[in-house]
């Protein structure tokens, strides 16, 4: 059996801690897209960490964790999270990258960080960890795989043809520096030895543990809205973050995807440019974020905050073909006078349900329904009746507004901070 943890919104909505919690009764998770620049954050009894190129489930000994081959990897990243983590108390075993992942390589962060300043105003507010270049150079043809780095005659006069186009870019178009096709070449055979134990042909193995019937997590990073086709375009990722996409970079059959768990804050949350339809600024803004540690995992900045919204959130869960919801985060909320949910758009004086094309989405107006708070700290509540009652008609309003069931509800960040509904 196949489960996807996806993200709903714009990123951050706590997918880590649910592939943690599912984890625990899983033979193998695989992270499908995406690279290092963005955190999925879990704790336990190990502490707190900000997973940015491993699988949530490396906390569990003997889960197989793979990197699928729709990611792409940072040699230097991967390699300081894993001692990172074996540093603070947790031996990385089973974890493997797909032969076929593209390495981002250092003239990636070198084009992304031109590019911002070159946009100035403008800029798509990358975290400059050189993702979108290394996906555009992947369509290009233009990419490296991990698998490359078993083969070092070959990698050098593939390097060497790359970086001859890179430079085309960096030196012909930007004026700035050329990168050195030899300097690039050492920088990865430095890390070829450490990294050579994780590549591997995951397919293979992937094929294996589905035909024994395995039970398999699938994760991805930021949300439904960060998608490159279907959200804020261009302020999106340069990947799918769409669990249909899973099918496709794991690659497992379509078929084998069974339950799609999509994951949404009881408020919103988001980093980065682009439009924010029910952005709080202010007092209200400012004690959300504090209360509920809204910084973003990769980059330290402040993350935006805004009153759940359920255009997008529905949006999100068709996007995903989501048969669940769980809803994080709640905890937070307590201690909020009153609540608003908005429930459409006003678009120029017309309202609609439906989620629009980036290019009209500043000119949304929130529609808000508006439910008092509560005040009762509800982070040792395990049952839903157990809930206050102003709480438990704020989640049933969420849950009939966006057509799917909530099965999961969290009010705290810690594993067994859950209520199963």
């Amino acid at each position: 059996m196949v489960t996807a943890v996806v993200g709903l919104n714009w990123g951050d909505e706590g997918k880590g801690r649910m592939v943690d919690y599912f984890a625990g009764k899983a033979d193998c998770v695989i992270r499908y897209q995406g690279g290092d620049n963005a955190g999925h954050t879990v704790v336990n009894e190990h502490g707190k960490f900000a997973f940015h190129n491993f699988p949530s489930g490396v906390c569990y000994p003997g889960v197989i964790n793979i990197i699928a081959s729709g990611s792409v990897v940072s040699p230097d990243s991967f390699i300081a999270e894993l001692k990172d983590v074996e540093t603070n108390g947790i031996k990385v075993e089973n974890i493997y990258i797909s032969d076929r992942a593209i390495l981002i390589m250092p003239y990636a962060k070198i084009l992304e960080k031109l590019e911002e300043e070159r946009l100035k105003d403008k800029k798509y507010g990358s975290t400059m960890s050189g993702i979108a270049p290394t996906y555009g150079y992947k369509f290009l043809k233009k990419g490296i795989q991990a698998g490359e780095l078993l083969y070092p005659e070959y990698l050098k006069e593939h390097v060497t043809d790359v970086v001859e186009y890179a430079n085309l870019q960096i030196k012909g178009g930007y004026g700035a520096e050329p990168v050195d096709a030899e300097e690039i070449f050492n920088y990865l055979m430095r890390y070829a030895d450490l990294l050579k134990p994780y590549i591997i042909n995951t397919k293979a193995l992937v094929d294996k543990l589905l035909a024994e019937g395995k039970n398999i997590i699938v994760e991805a990073q930021l949300g439904a809205l960060r998608d490159i086709t279907h959200g804020i375009y261009p302020f999106t990722t340069s990947s799918s973050t769409l669990s249909g996409n899973a099918c496709a970079s794991i690659p497992v059959p379509p078929s084998s995807i069974e339950r799609i768990v999509g994951i949404t804050k009881a408020y919103s949350t988001c980093v980065g440019e682009g439009p924010f339809t029910t952005e709080l600024f202010g007092d209200i803004a400012h004690e959300i974020r504090e209360t509920g540690h809204e910084y973003g995992a990769k980059t330290g900045r402040p993350r935006r905050i805004g009153y759940f919204d359920t255009v997008a959130t529905k949006y999100g869960c068709t996007l995903q073909g989501a048969t669940e919801m769980t809803v994080t985060c709640l905890d937070v909320l307590s201690g909020q006078k009153e609540l608003k949910i908005c429930t459409a758009y006003d678009i120029n004086g017309v309202k609609t349900g439906d989620f629009p094309i980036n290019c009209t989405l500043n000119e949304a107006k929130p529609v808000y329904k508006t439910f008092p708070g509560w005040d009762e700290d509800i982070t040792g509540i395990r049952t839903f009746k157990d809930l206050p009652a102003t709480a438990q008609s704020y989640l049933n309003e969420i849950e009939s507004l966006c057509g799917v069931k909530i099965s999961y509800v969290s009010v705290g960040p810690e594993r067994d901070a859950l209520i199963k509904l």
